[in-house]
């Protein structure tokens, strides 16, 4: 047997990050692949209600109670014409998709997609056009989405069976306007002027609302991170989040490299809350800018080719179906303890996306959904990871990379979460080692009489062994873990490769 590491963790109830905004649980669905058509989408299925939405994929949703969803993209969004998604279905034109090489009905569009969200509980960030379109499709469609009555674009909807507004508090101005990708895509300048100049009209017909702008689509952008301070300095009065977005991948199979990439996601975090912090600075600002990481997820399963191998243009082609497997599902539970390691700043994450398309949920059409291995994760942290989280004291044995040769990345990583009113402690803890255990030691300072609920573990003999629909069971998180409480410091053996949940309460 493989003698086990030893690793160390301190959490202080008085050393916190800060308060966790719900929103960092979010999700993402743009009209892209099977997301919204055959995924929480299809009239004809057994299990579709009357407004044709698969009750089987929404209480999937209903477990990882998602608080907000992105919609409608995306590169979607920056060809799309929103007047195409509201009124009677039969009079909605169909149409090319050009980000997809699609064909778009427009069955579903803003008032079926937030009366769907409105019924599982989920609020709506809405993302707005300015790739092909401006300031006065946004106003307009502001205005449509929140104002109550007596106006042209309220009572549209009004006439549209939509008496109530539905009252959309956030609000992206564009999606990866960097992107030689994008269509309408723009120089940092152009952007930033247009970005403030809409922001600024979408909030006079709706004060109550805030705004993000988009930031560099990725680090690795050859603009970043300049891009984001032009904007910001253009911008920052108008909004109130800069979006970050970032994929993971492992093309050459290296697992100690493919771990070890959440460290690059902290330090893209807080590369650019330094560019907001000085924009900050700049400008005499009052205000905080927090950030938006409103894309996020493991996707290299399903490139390269992920337009056109289906021929093009077809309604709801399988687009980047991405089948993951045990190590994924480890390194986005790293990616969620990154996410609480900085919730003083991120307020607001969106795993992408949310059914079909690199996605937590899969579904056949006319068939069962299921749970694929990062499911789990997510759904540990919407449930447990509430409240307020604690800064971690680490020490552990490390491991050097390729991807980050000057930074040794500790095998132990993560994080505790608390809500003090309800007595509750949650300890969530990564093994990124492979081949050997972690004689894990959790000392806690100022949490006395907390007692153990369960240590939820997931771990697999085959790093890629992945959920299918004839083995939708096949990684699954179980509570065997052996973790115990004694003097004030939680003990536990972590299995290699695996993801930790320790929950603890008064």
């Amino acid at each position: 047997m493989v003698k086990a590491k030893i690793a160390k963790m301190v959490l202080d109830k008085d050393f916190v990050v800060g308060e966790i905004d719900d929103r960092i649980f979010g999700s993402f669905l743009e009209h892209m692949g099977r997301a919204i058509y055959e995924g929480i989408y299809e009239p004809g299925h057994p299990k579709a209600d009357s407004a044709g939405f698969r009750t089987d994929v929404s209480e999937l949703i209903k477990e990882l109670r998602v608080p907000i969803i992105r919609y409608p993209g995306g590169n979607f969004v920056s060809g799309y014409n929103w007047e195409d998604g509201v009124g009677p279905v039969e009079d909605r034109p169909v149409k090319r998709d050009l980000a997809w090489e699609s064909i778009e009905t427009n069955e579903v569009g803003t008032n079926e997609f937030c009366g769907w969200a409105g019924e599982l509980d989920i609020d709506v960030m809405m993302t707005v056009n300015l790739g092909t379109r401006g300031i006065d499709e946004a106003r307009n469609f502001v205005e449509y989405c929140n104002s109550p009555t007596g106006t042209y674009y309220a009572d549209m909807r009004r006439e549209h069976g939509e008496k109530a507004p539905h009252d959309i508090k956030l609000w992206c101005v564009g999606n990866e306007m960097d992107g030689f990708w994008q269509i309408g895509h723009k120089p940092a300048e152009e952007y930033g002027k247009l970005a403030r100049e809409t922001a600024k009209v979408m909030r006079i017909v709706d004060p109550t609302i805030e705004v993000v702008v988009s930031g560099s689509s990725l680090r690795e952008m050859p603009t970043f991170p300049q891009w984001d301070a032009t904007v910001l300095d253009l911008a920052y009065e108008q909004v109130d989040y800069i979006s970050l977005h970032t994929y993971f991948t492992n093309f050459d199979n290296n697992l100690k490299n493919y771990l070890a990439l959440s460290v690059g996601m902290e330090s893209y975090i807080k590369s650019v809350v330094a560019v907001c912090d000085y924009i900050k600075e700049k400008h005499g600002a009052l205000k905080t800018m927090h950030l938006s990481f409103d894309e996020y997820n493991v996707w290299y399963h399903s490139r390269p080719g992920m337009v056109t191998p289906t021929g093009g243009w077809q309604k709801a082609p399988h687009l980047i179906e991405d089948v993951y497997n045990h190590e994924d599902a480890v390194l986005l539970g790293l990616s969620m303890i990154t996410l609480l390691k900085n919730a003083d700043r991120v307020k607001v994450a969106c795993l992408a996306q949310l059914v079909n398309v690199i996605a937590p949920i899969m579904t056949r059409a006319v068939g069962p959904a299921w749970r694929q291995t990062i499911f789990y994760p997510y759904l540990h942290a919407s449930l447990y990871g509430r409240g307020t989280a604690l800064l971690p004291s680490i020490q552990s044995p490390t491991y050097m990379t390729q991807s980050f040769p000057v930074i040794e990345v500790p095998f132990l990583d993560g994080i505790g979460t608390m809500r003090e009113e309800a007595g509750e402690l949650t300890i969530f803890a990564v093994n990124r080692d492979a081949d050997s255990p972690l004689d894990f030691t959790c000392e806690l300072r100022g949490f006395s009489a907390y007692k153990i609920l369960e240590h939820i573990v997931m771990v697999s003999d085959d790093p890629k062994a992945v959920n299918t629909e004839e083995n939708p069971d096949n990684v699954i998180p179980k509570k065997d873990g052996d973790a115990s409480i004694d003097g004030g410091a939680v003990k536990a053996l972590l299995p290699p490769l695996s993801w930790n949940v320790i929950r603890l309460k008064r």
